[in-house]
């Protein structure tokens, strides 16, 4: 387990090469595949069709007409919708055509997916269900093979995703797609999804606030275990598995070795030139004073999600200094309006509150 210390070992210059990486230029796949995006305009699609694209892969994307025109004429747009209730519903893919692969990304209610999977059923090779970690009964353990229990919807007739609702309505639709489609589903756990492009600013939040230097009020339980995987590495990924032909179950859970929420901080700390001091706030002073920490859930125990499978599979996690370097440089390219309105940051002032209460504790 990366600890701050292996962290401080490592060089500016060492962190900065990392960084930088040379990436390789991206080769023709063997066979060309037609690939079927469920989705394809939020965080993780326009990854994986510009991947498929570069690979020559011949691409369809299915959603409700959001930002159309968005890939130009390289990507073919069905217009539609999950629910079948609603507008044109699924009528853009009935007939008899097929893909070689579906890519499910916007599947978050049981009946969409099952009437997606059930039109669907018989007109593509591979269907890759983009699930989550959430999905795990977290009663019943701190360590998650991919086997692990899965939650269960108090009321299978509930729809609406909510914070309560999301991760057992994703278990449901995972469940399904694995006792529908066999050996012809793959399914892809992520864990926090990170890096340039991410609306949800969690990851952002630590990145900038760390860069920018000064009194930081770091996350609640250092010694608990932090995990992400990197748009970058999980898109073009997810495209490998449908060349692949790859089944299974798998989950995204990077990095590559285990690095605790200290180590993420001091790991961030070596790639600014600010000084910065953290203050460590107990789960008792976070929960008093109303403070919600981006990706940081409050608890006593690490959840380790277990990622040898999508290693063995190909999925490669890069390095911390690659992820968080370009992550600030997206964040610093946004507009300043953008910037100031950061989605879920907490409250400054509570943020100063507990850092003032911990340094009179501590002096």
């Amino acid at each position: 387990m990366t600890t701050r210390r292996e962290f401080l070992t490592l060089t500016a210059a060492a962190l900065a090469a990392q960084a930088a990486g040379l990436k390789a230029a991206t080769s023709a796949a063997d066979r060309p595949l037609d690939i079927l995006f469920l989705g394809g305009t939020g965080f993780l699609g326009p990854h994986q069709i510009r991947y498929a694209l570069s690979r020559g892969h011949r691409v369809s994307m299915f959603n409700r007409g959001s930002n159309a025109g968005m890939f130009g004429e390289a990507v073919e747009e069905l217009v539609g919708n999950r629910d079948s209730k609603i507008d044109a519903g699924l009528s853009a893919l009935e007939g008899e055509r097929r893909w070689d692969v579906v890519v499910d990304n916007s599947g978050y209610v049981p009946r969409h997916v099952r009437d997606s999977v059930e039109l669907l059923k018989g007109r593509f090779g591979r269907y890759i269900y983009i699930s989550t970690v959430a999905v795990y009964d977290f009663d019943a353990g701190t360590v998650f093979p991919e086997d692990a229990r899965l939650a269960e919807l108090d009321d299978p007739a509930v729809e609406e995703v909510t914070g309560a609702t999301y991760g057992p309505l994703k278990a449901a639709c995972d469940r399904l797609v694995q006792e529908i489609l066999g050996e012809s589903a793959t399914v892809v756990r992520p864990t926090y999804v990170v890096g340039p492009g991410d609306h949800t600013d969690r990851f952002t939040y630590w990145v900038d606030r760390v860069h920018r230097g000064g009194d930081v009020l770091a996350p609640g339980g250092p010694d608990r275990v932090a995990q992400w995987v990197d748009a970058r590495d999980l898109c073009p990924w997810v495209v490998t598995l449908a060349e692949n032909d790859t089944p299974g179950v798998f989950n995204a859970a990077g990095p590559a070795s285990r690095v605790t929420r200290d180590g993420l901080m001091w790991g961030l700390r070596a790639l600014t030139d600010r000084p910065v001091d953290f203050y460590w706030p107990s789960n008792e002073l976070l929960a008093e004073l109303e403070i919600s920490q981006p990706m940081m859930n409050p608890g006593e125990e690490s959840l380790v999600f277990e990622n040898a499978a999508s290693m063995k599979a190909g999925l490669r996690y890069r390095s911390l200094a690659d992820t968080a370097t370009s992550t600030l440089e997206w964040w610093q390219a946004q507009s300043e309006e953008r910037r100031s309105n950061p989605r879920r940051w907490p409250d400054a002032e509570k943020v100063q509150a507990a850092i003032s209460r911990l340094k009179k504790e501590s002096g």
